[in-house]
């Protein structure tokens, strides 16, 4: 590699800012469309008369449109222009969000909801492919990091939104108003999106020209169905054989891929996904770090969520400033984390699993000292305060390092390769944190909250330590889905220090 260019080019575009604005509001809408409702399914339930299982679809809906569509999505912004890709993902989440807040039956909502995950998938993998070609050097590390700085708000901001709406309007208005108000945000992105960015430049790569009309409808069929025989066995309990459904049509998308990339020369037509992608280390290595992250980090907070509340007798906000700190400590740090990202983003990966390690390790002695009373409840929130510099470090640094030797013409689908592993790993590291915390706290005997007039102190003291082992027992997993995301930033490591890359060339 040399260090000369092809052409000079500016490291931030004109109307940068307002190129982030464009796309950073959507991507905070997606986010909040998954962390508001969890706060408003108790009174989705009241409202609509939902049963148990209609209240799951509402979440499962949009998980599996959303993710079903990420790689097909982002192939089509490579082939046909991120721009009008984008902003019918932006529409398609507003009319899902309104058809939402509208609803008069459990049917209609899991509908709608599934309308609104399939706009969230059309819209995210554009988001990273126009970061991609529009930003170089420092200026795409410091959209990458305001980009991770828009993750942690989504995530920390969402409960706590979720319950002042609930509280301010009610329940039934409340609940509707989460998914109501996606719709003024959406229209003016849309707007904004249409007269802020810029359609690609029309001169194409050879392979993009020849692929304008093959999506690879086949391998998108392969791929998404692949994509649900992996997420519901760890959404609908019951569907594990569907697991080896997913891997015998993973195995057949392979081999389509490689047949439709063998046979491009004489047919014009491009696989979905390039094979080649996978063997491009950087992309590879940070694509898994990243995706072990994500399924480590929902079971994380799930569990502080259900200890806080059912084994420690707190309220719901103040399980939500537990979290808090370290939300605000992601949105602190990512900015300036993303402006050093190209000096260092390879050790900035290391050092991110390690200390995330060490705040999983520091919450499994803060639950079980609490839960013996040993120690005062904000020893918690400090204890798990480094998870938000180590995710800050991960998330930016990932994000960067997994597009940076992916081609400009490939950006799209390979972000929608990217996210359709963090979805997948979300469910099913989510499925396997709790799962285990369930089974510890089954094994204990222990299945009721403390609290009431039939509780005695020592009930609830017992019930106290039941959960605190339970959790001890669940952040054992947590740390072996850290442990995966701290092996392969290590190897990456060794490589780019190996081949003198540690330092990112634009």
């Amino acid at each position: 590699m040399t260090a000369q260019h092809p052409a000079p080019r500016p490291a931030r575009p004109p109307g940068g800012n307002k190129i982030l604005v464009v796309l950073l509001v959507p991507l905070f809408m997606s986010l909040m469309s998954v962390s508001v409702v969890n706060v408003a399914l108790p009174a989705i339930e009241g409202g609509l008369n939902a049963s148990s299982a209609d209240l799951q679809w509402v979440l499962a809906g949009y998980a599996l449109s959303f993710g079903v569509v990420l790689v097909a999505a982002g192939r089509a912004g490579d082939l046909w222009g991120r721009k009008p890709i984008f902003i019918a993902g932006i529409l398609l989440f507003t009319v899902g969000s309104l058809a939402s807040g509208l609803s008069v039956d459990p049917l209609m909502l899991n509908l709608s909801r599934v309308v609104t995950g399939l706009g969230s998938g059309l819209l995210n993998p554009q988001i990273i492919g126009i970061i991609q070609n529009v930003f170089h050097g420092r200026a795409r590390g410091r959209a990458y990091g305001l980009f991770g700085t828009v993750v942690g708000l989504g995530v920390a901001i969402g409960p706590t939104l979720g319950g002042v709406i609930l509280g301010a309007l009610g329940p039934e208005w409340g609940w509707r108003t989460t998914f109501l108000i996606n719709v003024p945000f959406g229209v003016l992105s849309a707007v904004l999106a249409a007269a802020w960015l810029r359609p690609p430049a029309r001169v194409r790569s050879e392979e993009a020209r020849r692929s304008l009309g093959a999506l690879d409808p086949i391998g998108a069929v392969l791929l998404a169905a692949a994509v649900v025989c992996l997420m519901v066995p760890f959404i609908l309990p019951g569907t594990w054989l569907l697991l080896a459904a997913a891997a015998v049509l993973l195995a057949a998308w392979w081999l389509w891929e490689q047949r439709m990339k063998s046979r491009f020369p004489a047919t014009g037509r491009a696989p979905m996904v390039d094979p080649a992608l996978f063997r491009i280390p950087s992309f590879s290595y940070s694509t898994v770090a990243t995706a072990f992250l994500l399924g480590a980090m929902p079971g994380l907070w799930a569990v502080q969520a259900i200890v806080t509340q059912q084994g420690l007798g707190y309220s719901a906000l103040a399980a939500g400033m537990t979290s808090l700190p370290t939300a605000l400590a992601v949105m602190a740090l990512s900015p300036w984390i993303g402006s050093h990202v190209h000096r260092r983003g390879p050790l900035f990966v290391v050092a991110g699993a390690v200390l995330a390690l060490g705040a999983v390790a520091l919450g499994m002695v803060a639950f079980h000292q609490i839960a013996l009373g040993a120690w005062p409840f904000w020893t918690l929130a400090l204890c798990l305060f480094p998870f938000g510099p180590a995710q800050a470090l991960l998330m930016t640094s990932s994000q960067v390092l997994t597009m940076h030797e992916v081609p400009p013409h490939a950006a799209g689908a390979a972000g929608g390769v990217s996210q359709t592993a963090q979805r997948v790993l979300t469910a099913t590291g989510l499925a396997a944190v709790t799962g285990a915390f369930y089974a510890s706290l089954a094994a204990s005997g222990t299945g009721a909250a403390p609290g009431g007039a039939d509780v005695t102190a020592a009930d609830a003291a017992a019930v106290a330590v039941a959960y605190g082992e339970a959790a001890d027992t669940a952040l054992l997993v947590v740390m072996g889905l850290l442990a995966v995301t701290l092996v392969a930033g290590v190897l990456d490591y060794i490589r780019r220090y190996r081949g003198g890359t540690l330092v990112l060339e634009d």
